[in-house]
């Protein structure tokens, strides 16, 4: 008996040093990532807001990739799916809301003309795909990979609207090696903190006999959502905002379009929990919407405080209810 509780207070131990392990790296490379981002849209004179949503976005959707992969090759579909769609109710519900509470965004044009409406369209192309057959097969997973590819070509050959830095003797061309040096131990980082962050929250999470669907949504969704806000709060407290907001969007749509059309590709991805499509689903696509009107109402084209705190409490709303 003394034995048993000697072993699972290890493990338990064992856990919460990878949390924190795994959270001090993605910290690093939230910096480490942020500072090859601006580096490049410097010296490819690519509007910031852009770069966020490609390179910075891709960069930090890394984790969701490698776990839905793993997950699906596994044999465990709600980890692949529950991942992406509890990631994409936390980008938007816990770090765009702990991000606006820090300092207000001012939103670009950019915003409800094509970033908003290409993740909606992201959205509710993957509720089509999903929600009638309880399926994500490997067609339609090339079709989400297929519209991401005409959606990066789209942003880089035309959206070339100037964004403006609020603090521009900032940005300190960097070294082309230098950049690169970044950008990799920036990925790194953030893949390496994500395994560990996620090993460490699933090992404490399954000790309480939590089912694989609600760790997914919740424990894993906050884990891979982690980079998300390492690399945005950084942004905002370093006053790139531009940054901060396409990489959100960004990494939304390259959840739904590229980990989950990825994922399909190498193998269908069946709903075993349908929790997924009676309640998450519909969380994915309420949040991803009210993000529209609180750009408008009150103040046209800024997200404050308040909507920070709107956003917050629905996630807090969503958890809860995923819980109990």
């Amino acid at each position: 008996m003394g034995r048993c509780l000697y072993l699972r207070q290890t493990f338990l131990m064992q856990d919460i040093l990878l949390i924190i392990g795994g959270l001090v790296l993605l910290i690093l490379g939230g910096n480490w990532l942020l500072k090859a981002a601006v580096a490049l849209s410097l010296r490819l004179s690519i509007p910031k807001i852009v770069i966020g949503m490609t390179v910075v976005s891709f960069a930090t959707s890394a984790p969701e990739l490698i776990v839905s992969v793993n997950a699906a090759l596994e044999g465990f579909p709600d980890l692949a799916l529950g991942n992406v769609v509890g990631s994409n109710i936390a980008n938007l519900g816990l770090v765009l809301g702990i991000t606006v509470i820090l300092s207000k965004i001012d939103v670009k044009k950019s915003f409800y003309t094509t970033d908003w409406p290409v993740m909606m369209l992201a959205s509710l192309l993957f509720f089509v795909f999903i929600y009638f057959d309880g399926e994500l097969q490997r067609w339609e997973g090339l079709a989400m990979v297929v519209l991401l590819f005409f959606f990066l070509v789209y942003l880089l050959r035309f959206q070339k609207t100037a964004v403006e830095d609020e603090l521009p003797e900032d940005d300190v061309p960097l070294p082309l090696f230098k950049t690169i040096l970044y950008l990799g131990l920036g990925g790194v980082a953030l893949w390496g903190g994500s395994e560990w962050l996620i090993s460490g929250a699933v090992g404490l999470a399954k000790s309480y006999g939590v089912s694989e669907r609600v760790i997914a949504i919740t424990v894993v969704s906050i884990g891979t959502s982690i980079p998300e806000l390492a690399a945005s709060v950084i942004a905002v407290l370093k006053k790139e905002k531009a940054i901060s907001l396409g990489n959100l969007i960004g990494s939304n749509i390259f959840n739904l379009l590229a980990v989950l059309g990825i994922t399909a590709m190498i193998t269908p991805i069946t709903v075993m929990d349908q929790g997924l499509l009676t309640s998450d689903i519909f969380w994915m696509l309420g949040i991803s919407f009210l993000i529209l009107p609180l750009v408008f109402f009150p103040k046209g084209l800024r997200l404050g405080w308040r909507d920070g705190l709107i956003l917050l409490t629905s996630y807090g709303v969503f958890v809860y209810l995923t819980l109990s």
